[in-house]
Protein backbone atom coordinates (compact mmCIF):
# COMPACT_ATOMS: atom_id res chain seq x y z
CA UNK A 1 0.00 0.00 0.00
CA UNK A 2 1.11 3.55 -0.92
CA UNK A 3 2.22 5.53 1.79
CA UNK A 4 0.30 8.88 1.45
CA UNK A 5 0.72 12.55 4.10
CA UNK A 6 -2.20 14.04 5.49
CA UNK A 7 -3.95 16.56 3.87
CA UNK A 8 -2.30 19.62 6.30
CA UNK A 9 0.70 18.07 5.40
CA UNK A 10 0.20 18.00 2.06
CA UNK A 11 -0.38 21.44 1.94
CA UNK A 12 2.91 22.77 4.05
CA UNK A 13 4.83 20.63 1.57
CA UNK A 14 3.39 22.52 -1.09
CA UNK A 15 4.03 26.17 0.53
CA UNK A 16 7.70 25.08 1.25
CA UNK A 17 7.99 24.26 -2.30
CA UNK A 18 6.26 27.71 -3.40
CA UNK A 19 8.82 29.54 -1.12
CA UNK A 20 11.59 27.37 -2.24
CA UNK A 21 10.80 27.90 -5.63
CA UNK A 22 10.52 31.39 -5.39
CA UNK A 23 13.98 31.96 -3.44
CA UNK A 24 15.85 30.53 -6.41
CA UNK A 25 13.80 31.81 -9.15
CA UNK A 26 15.55 34.41 -11.65
CA UNK A 27 12.42 36.88 -11.70
CA UNK A 28 13.99 39.12 -14.22
CA UNK A 29 12.89 36.11 -17.03
CA UNK A 30 9.46 37.06 -17.04
CA UNK A 31 10.36 40.70 -17.95
CA UNK A 32 11.03 41.94 -21.24
CA UNK A 33 14.90 41.57 -22.88
CA UNK A 34 15.51 45.10 -22.99
CA UNK A 35 13.95 45.96 -19.90
CA UNK A 36 15.55 42.70 -18.15
CA UNK A 37 18.83 43.93 -19.25
CA UNK A 38 18.82 47.46 -17.87
CA UNK A 39 17.55 45.95 -14.27
CA UNK A 40 20.76 43.77 -14.67
CA UNK A 41 22.72 46.63 -15.23
CA UNK A 42 21.30 49.10 -12.32
CA UNK A 43 22.34 45.54 -10.14
CA UNK A 44 25.78 45.80 -11.34
CA UNK A 45 25.97 49.32 -10.34
CA UNK A 46 24.55 49.03 -6.90
CA UNK A 47 27.42 45.99 -6.50
CA UNK A 48 29.81 48.33 -7.75
CA UNK A 49 29.06 50.52 -5.39
CA UNK A 50 29.43 48.72 -2.52
CA UNK A 51 32.72 47.58 -3.98
CA UNK A 52 34.28 50.80 -3.79
CA UNK A 53 33.44 51.55 -0.21
CA UNK A 54 34.79 48.89 0.80
CA UNK A 55 37.62 48.80 -1.08
CA UNK A 56 37.75 52.97 -1.02
CA UNK A 57 39.09 52.23 -4.30
CA UNK A 58 37.09 54.09 -7.72
CA UNK A 59 38.43 53.80 -11.51
CA UNK A 60 41.18 55.39 -12.33
CA UNK A 61 42.04 58.34 -11.80
CA UNK A 62 40.54 58.23 -8.72
CA UNK A 63 42.12 54.97 -7.47
CA UNK A 64 42.54 56.17 -3.67
CA UNK A 65 40.39 59.60 -3.18
CA UNK A 66 39.87 61.30 -0.19
CA UNK A 67 36.84 59.88 2.10
CA UNK A 68 35.05 63.72 1.40
CA UNK A 69 35.21 62.36 -2.14
CA UNK A 70 34.56 58.88 -1.58
CA UNK A 71 31.78 58.54 0.52
CA UNK A 72 29.25 60.82 -1.82
CA UNK A 73 30.75 59.51 -4.93
CA UNK A 74 30.45 55.70 -3.70
CA UNK A 75 26.64 57.28 -2.76
CA UNK A 76 26.16 58.77 -5.91
CA UNK A 77 26.64 55.80 -7.85
CA UNK A 78 24.70 53.15 -5.62
CA UNK A 79 21.17 55.60 -5.79
CA UNK A 80 21.89 55.50 -9.93
CA UNK A 81 21.68 51.68 -9.99
CA UNK A 82 18.63 51.68 -7.38
CA UNK A 83 16.94 54.56 -9.83
CA UNK A 84 17.83 52.41 -12.78
CA UNK A 85 16.12 49.32 -11.07
CA UNK A 86 13.39 50.72 -9.77
CA UNK A 87 12.27 52.60 -12.72
CA UNK A 88 12.64 49.11 -14.65
CA UNK A 89 10.69 47.69 -11.85
CA UNK A 90 7.73 49.54 -11.75
CA UNK A 91 7.48 49.69 -15.30
CA UNK A 92 6.96 46.09 -15.50
CA UNK A 93 4.61 46.60 -12.21
CA UNK A 94 2.49 48.72 -14.76
CA UNK A 95 2.70 46.49 -17.28
CA UNK A 96 1.84 43.33 -15.21
CA UNK A 97 -1.12 45.31 -14.06
CA UNK A 98 -2.73 45.78 -17.31
CA UNK A 99 -1.96 41.77 -18.31
CA UNK A 100 -3.89 41.24 -15.11
CA UNK A 101 -6.64 43.60 -15.32
CA UNK A 102 -7.04 42.00 -19.07
CA UNK A 103 -7.08 38.63 -17.85
CA UNK A 104 -9.99 39.21 -15.46
CA UNK A 105 -12.54 41.03 -18.71
CA UNK A 106 -11.37 37.72 -20.28
CA UNK A 107 -12.44 35.38 -17.43
CA UNK A 108 -15.85 37.51 -17.50
CA UNK A 109 -16.14 37.24 -21.08
CA UNK A 110 -15.50 33.32 -20.86
CA UNK A 111 -17.84 32.50 -18.21
CA UNK A 112 -20.57 34.48 -19.99
CA UNK A 113 -19.90 32.58 -23.28
CA UNK A 114 -20.74 29.17 -21.13
CA UNK A 115 -24.47 27.93 -19.64
CA UNK A 116 -24.85 28.71 -16.16
CA UNK A 117 -28.75 28.54 -16.12
CA UNK A 118 -29.29 25.05 -17.77
CA UNK A 119 -32.84 24.28 -18.27
CA UNK A 120 -32.95 20.28 -16.86
CA UNK A 121 -35.20 18.24 -19.80
CA UNK A 122 -38.43 16.51 -18.22
CA UNK A 123 -36.64 13.02 -17.05
CA UNK A 124 -33.18 14.35 -17.04
CA UNK A 125 -30.94 15.87 -14.39
CA UNK A 126 -28.04 17.85 -15.47
CA UNK A 127 -24.93 19.50 -13.65
CA UNK A 128 -21.37 20.92 -14.69
CA UNK A 129 -18.68 22.10 -13.41
CA UNK A 130 -15.77 24.24 -14.44
CA UNK A 131 -12.69 25.45 -12.51
CA UNK A 132 -9.77 27.00 -15.01
CA UNK A 133 -5.82 26.52 -13.45
CA UNK A 134 -5.43 30.21 -14.39
CA UNK A 135 -7.49 33.25 -14.67
CA UNK A 136 -8.83 31.94 -18.24
CA UNK A 137 -8.56 27.84 -19.43
CA UNK A 138 -8.84 26.11 -22.82
CA UNK A 139 -11.65 23.88 -21.61
CA UNK A 140 -15.13 24.42 -23.25
CA UNK A 141 -18.46 22.67 -22.88
CA UNK A 142 -22.19 23.69 -23.92
CA UNK A 143 -25.42 22.20 -23.76
CA UNK A 144 -27.95 23.13 -26.61
CA UNK A 145 -31.57 22.16 -26.90
CA UNK A 146 -32.07 20.86 -30.66
CA UNK A 147 -35.82 20.19 -32.81
CA UNK A 148 -37.53 16.95 -31.86
CA UNK A 149 -36.60 16.69 -28.33
CA UNK A 150 -32.75 16.20 -28.76
CA UNK A 151 -30.04 17.74 -26.64
CA UNK A 152 -26.26 18.25 -27.86
CA UNK A 153 -23.86 18.19 -25.23
CA UNK A 154 -20.36 19.31 -26.24
CA UNK A 155 -16.91 19.01 -24.03
CA UNK A 156 -13.54 20.53 -25.57
CA UNK A 157 -10.24 20.24 -24.56
CA UNK A 158 -7.93 22.67 -26.61
CA UNK A 159 -3.76 22.15 -26.14
CA UNK A 160 -2.08 24.29 -23.70
CA UNK A 161 -3.18 26.67 -21.54
CA UNK A 162 -3.86 30.53 -20.87
CA UNK A 163 -4.83 33.33 -23.29
CA UNK A 164 -3.99 31.31 -26.23
CA UNK A 165 -6.13 28.31 -25.17
CA UNK A 166 -9.29 30.40 -24.00
CA UNK A 167 -9.02 32.43 -27.67
CA UNK A 168 -9.16 29.09 -29.16
CA UNK A 169 -11.82 27.68 -27.05
CA UNK A 170 -14.02 30.70 -27.71
CA UNK A 171 -13.79 29.96 -31.36
CA UNK A 172 -14.76 26.61 -31.16
CA UNK A 173 -18.18 27.89 -29.00
CA UNK A 174 -18.67 30.04 -32.12
CA UNK A 175 -18.24 27.32 -34.39
CA UNK A 176 -21.04 24.50 -32.10
CA UNK A 177 -23.09 27.09 -31.62
CA UNK A 178 -23.56 28.60 -35.51
CA UNK A 179 -23.15 25.29 -37.14
CA UNK A 180 -25.66 22.81 -34.52
CA UNK A 181 -28.45 24.53 -35.91
CA UNK A 182 -27.81 23.29 -39.27
CA UNK A 183 -25.75 20.10 -38.62
CA UNK A 184 -27.40 18.43 -35.80
CA UNK A 185 -25.12 15.24 -36.56
CA UNK A 186 -21.84 14.81 -35.02
CA UNK A 187 -20.07 13.50 -37.46
CA UNK A 188 -20.59 16.37 -39.67
CA UNK A 189 -20.07 18.82 -36.66
CA UNK A 190 -17.12 17.58 -35.92
CA UNK A 191 -15.38 17.06 -39.81
CA UNK A 192 -16.48 21.07 -39.99
CA UNK A 193 -15.00 22.05 -37.17
CA UNK A 194 -12.06 20.52 -37.96
CA UNK A 195 -11.65 22.01 -41.34
CA UNK A 196 -12.25 25.04 -39.68
CA UNK A 197 -8.97 24.81 -37.21
CA UNK A 198 -6.82 23.07 -39.77
CA UNK A 199 -7.85 26.51 -42.29
CA UNK A 200 -7.30 28.94 -39.93
CA UNK A 201 -5.06 28.36 -36.29
CA UNK A 202 -1.82 27.34 -36.12
CA UNK A 203 -0.38 24.11 -36.95
CA UNK A 204 0.92 23.59 -32.89
CA UNK A 205 -3.20 24.26 -31.91
CA UNK A 206 -4.91 21.31 -31.68
CA UNK A 207 -8.41 20.78 -29.12
CA UNK A 208 -9.70 17.26 -28.61
CA UNK A 209 -13.29 16.79 -27.61
CA UNK A 210 -16.88 14.71 -27.99
CA UNK A 211 -20.14 15.84 -29.11
CA UNK A 212 -23.18 13.70 -28.08
CA UNK A 213 -26.30 14.22 -29.02
CA UNK A 214 -29.27 12.56 -26.66
CA UNK A 215 -32.84 11.53 -27.90
CA UNK A 216 -34.07 12.80 -24.41
CA UNK A 217 -37.31 10.59 -25.51
CA UNK A 218 -35.77 7.11 -25.59
CA UNK A 219 -32.52 7.72 -24.11
CA UNK A 220 -30.60 6.63 -27.47
CA UNK A 221 -27.10 8.77 -27.76
CA UNK A 222 -24.94 9.41 -30.94
CA UNK A 223 -21.59 10.45 -30.75
CA UNK A 224 -18.19 11.45 -31.97
CA UNK A 225 -15.44 11.31 -29.84
CA UNK A 226 -12.39 13.44 -31.32
CA UNK A 227 -9.13 11.86 -29.31
CA UNK A 228 -10.86 12.88 -26.16
CA UNK A 229 -11.10 11.25 -22.76
CA UNK A 230 -13.58 8.72 -22.75
CA UNK A 231 -17.53 9.53 -21.20
CA UNK A 232 -18.25 7.00 -18.73
CA UNK A 233 -21.72 5.30 -19.09
CA UNK A 234 -22.49 4.04 -15.72
CA UNK A 235 -25.54 1.87 -15.37
CA UNK A 236 -25.91 0.29 -11.98
CA UNK A 237 -22.55 -1.74 -11.31
CA UNK A 238 -21.95 -1.73 -14.75
CA UNK A 239 -20.14 0.79 -17.06
CA UNK A 240 -19.40 1.75 -20.36
CA UNK A 241 -16.12 4.29 -21.94
CA UNK A 242 -17.78 5.78 -25.49
CA UNK A 243 -13.77 5.37 -26.78
CA UNK A 244 -12.57 7.48 -29.67
CA UNK A 245 -13.85 7.23 -32.83
CA UNK A 246 -11.59 10.06 -34.95
CA UNK A 247 -8.73 12.26 -34.39
CA UNK A 248 -8.31 14.96 -32.69
CA UNK A 249 -9.60 18.41 -33.58
CA UNK A 250 -7.20 20.39 -35.88
CA UNK A 251 -4.16 17.82 -37.08
CA UNK A 252 -5.47 16.60 -39.92
CA UNK A 253 -8.07 18.15 -42.50
CA UNK A 254 -8.37 15.23 -44.09
CA UNK A 255 -9.71 13.67 -40.94
CA UNK A 256 -13.23 11.52 -41.06
CA UNK A 257 -15.02 11.04 -38.00
CA UNK A 258 -17.36 7.91 -37.29
CA UNK A 259 -20.60 8.73 -35.35
CA UNK A 260 -21.55 5.80 -33.10
CA UNK A 261 -24.60 5.07 -30.89
CA UNK A 262 -25.23 4.04 -27.48
CA UNK A 263 -27.93 3.75 -24.68
CA UNK A 264 -28.68 5.84 -21.70
CA UNK A 265 -31.15 3.43 -19.65
CA UNK A 266 -33.14 5.17 -17.00
CA UNK A 267 -31.58 4.88 -13.68
CA UNK A 268 -27.88 5.79 -15.70
CA UNK A 269 -25.74 8.20 -15.90
CA UNK A 270 -23.88 10.05 -18.47
CA UNK A 271 -20.16 11.89 -17.43
CA UNK A 272 -18.16 13.72 -19.43
CA UNK A 273 -15.05 15.72 -18.61
CA UNK A 274 -11.73 17.11 -19.86
CA UNK A 275 -8.23 15.21 -18.35
CA UNK A 276 -7.94 17.41 -15.64
CA UNK A 277 -9.99 15.69 -13.87
CA UNK A 278 -8.55 12.00 -14.01
CA UNK A 279 -4.91 14.03 -13.42
CA UNK A 280 -6.04 15.01 -9.89
CA UNK A 281 -7.56 11.86 -9.13
CA UNK A 282 -4.53 9.51 -7.08
CA UNK A 283 -4.75 6.32 -7.29
CA UNK A 284 -5.22 4.42 -4.26
CA UNK A 285 -5.22 0.32 -3.99
CA UNK A 286 -4.37 -0.35 -7.21
CA UNK A 287 -7.69 1.67 -8.33
CA UNK A 288 -7.01 4.28 -11.02
CA UNK A 289 -8.91 7.30 -11.18
CA UNK A 290 -11.70 6.46 -13.82
CA UNK A 291 -12.53 3.35 -11.40
CA UNK A 292 -12.62 5.39 -8.27
CA UNK A 293 -15.15 8.00 -10.35
CA UNK A 294 -17.26 4.21 -11.31
CA UNK A 295 -17.31 3.34 -7.84
CA UNK A 296 -18.27 6.66 -6.41
CA UNK A 297 -21.28 7.00 -8.77
CA UNK A 298 -22.19 3.31 -9.52
CA UNK A 299 -25.69 2.03 -8.41
CA UNK A 300 -26.57 5.48 -6.65
CA UNK A 301 -28.46 8.27 -8.46
CA UNK A 302 -28.58 10.48 -5.21
CA UNK A 303 -24.60 11.24 -6.24
CA UNK A 304 -23.73 14.49 -8.16
CA UNK A 305 -20.60 16.50 -9.08
CA UNK A 306 -19.91 17.39 -5.62
CA UNK A 307 -19.46 13.62 -5.59
CA UNK A 308 -16.93 13.85 -8.02
CA UNK A 309 -15.37 16.96 -6.87
CA UNK A 310 -14.41 14.88 -3.61
CA UNK A 311 -11.86 12.60 -5.15
CA UNK A 312 -9.63 15.45 -6.34
CA UNK A 313 -6.42 16.10 -4.53
CA UNK A 314 -5.67 19.71 -4.90
CA UNK A 315 -1.85 18.87 -4.92
CA UNK A 316 -2.48 17.27 -8.16
CA UNK A 317 -4.09 19.34 -10.03
CA UNK A 318 -1.92 21.09 -13.16
CA UNK A 319 -5.00 21.55 -15.63
CA UNK A 320 -8.62 22.94 -16.41
CA UNK A 321 -11.03 20.96 -14.80
CA UNK A 322 -14.47 20.65 -16.62
CA UNK A 323 -17.29 17.98 -15.37
CA UNK A 324 -20.57 17.17 -17.58
CA UNK A 325 -22.98 14.82 -15.28
CA UNK A 326 -26.51 14.06 -16.75
CA UNK A 327 -28.52 12.09 -15.27
CA UNK A 328 -31.86 9.60 -16.80
CA UNK A 329 -34.35 9.43 -14.16
CA UNK A 330 -35.47 6.13 -12.70
CA UNK A 331 -38.86 6.34 -14.14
Amino acid sequence: MRFRLPADARRSAAVLRGALHGTTYDWTREMPRPKRIMTRVGILIQGFAIYAGFTRSLIWPLIWPRLAVLVPTVLLIYYIGYWLQNAMLTSEFIRKTQLESDQIAARQIQQALQPTRIEQPIGYDIETWYQPLRAVGGDYFDIISLPRDRTLFAVADVSGKGMAAALLSANIQALVRSLSASHDDPAALASQINLHLCRYTPANRFATAVFIVLDRNSGNLVYVNAGHNPPLLIHGNSHTFLETSGTALGWFDDATYAAREAILPPAGTLLMFTDGLPDSIPGIGGRGPETRIVDALGGDQTKSVTTVKSLMDPSFNEDDVTVVLVKRHAA
